[in-house]
């Protein structure tokens, strides 16, 4: 029998760093906190991205096939707090925070961070609550050097 306690316990102790996800769908552009993100292989560089189901993020990175990691800063707690909440609750996300598009894939990625890669989708896995989206790395850049934010860091905790 599985001890919920002890799970929710175990599973909250893997490590995740902070990063805003950067979506478009043809002219929309949207974002969201993504914690559940690693990097998969070397060759081809591919990194996986796990995405809310329910979420509109979701469904634009199915019609779109691409997605943009920014990579946040330790001390950037409040900008990961911006993308956390439903675009339908709190409208433009990206309306306060200054982005570009990508040069390879048109995804936004936030100027203030410490940099960013832009992915296209070869690969997923629908399960659970949350789709696994492989995207191989096809653009990437470093804006300035510092230490990525964590979630642990921040006292927040999303997993479990």
């Amino acid at each position: 029998m599985l001890d919920e306690q002890a799970k929710k316990t175990i599973l909250r102790k893997i490590p995740h760093g902070l990063y805003v996800c950067g979506v478009k769908d043809g002219e929309d552009v949207n974002g969201f906190t993504a914690s559940w993100v690693m990097q998969a292989s070397f060759q081809p560089p591919l990194v996986v991205n796990c995405v809310k189901q329910d979420s509109k993020s979701h469904a634009m990175i199915k019609a779109s096939g691409v997605f943009a990691l920014s990579f946040l800063e330790a001390g950037q707690k409040e900008v990961a707090q911006k993308f956390f909440k439903p675009q339908r609750r709190v409208g433009n996300k990206f309306e306060d925070v200054e982005f570009y598009p990508g040069e390879e894939t048109g995804c936004p990625i936030i100027s203030d961070s410490l940099g960013y890669v832009e992915c296209r989708v070869v690969g997923s896995v629908e399960h659970g609550d949350h789709t696994v989206y492989v995207g191989e790395v096809v653009g990437a850049g470093i804006h300035r050097e510092g230490e990525p934010l964590l979630l642990e860091s921040t006292g927040w905790q999303y997993g479990g």
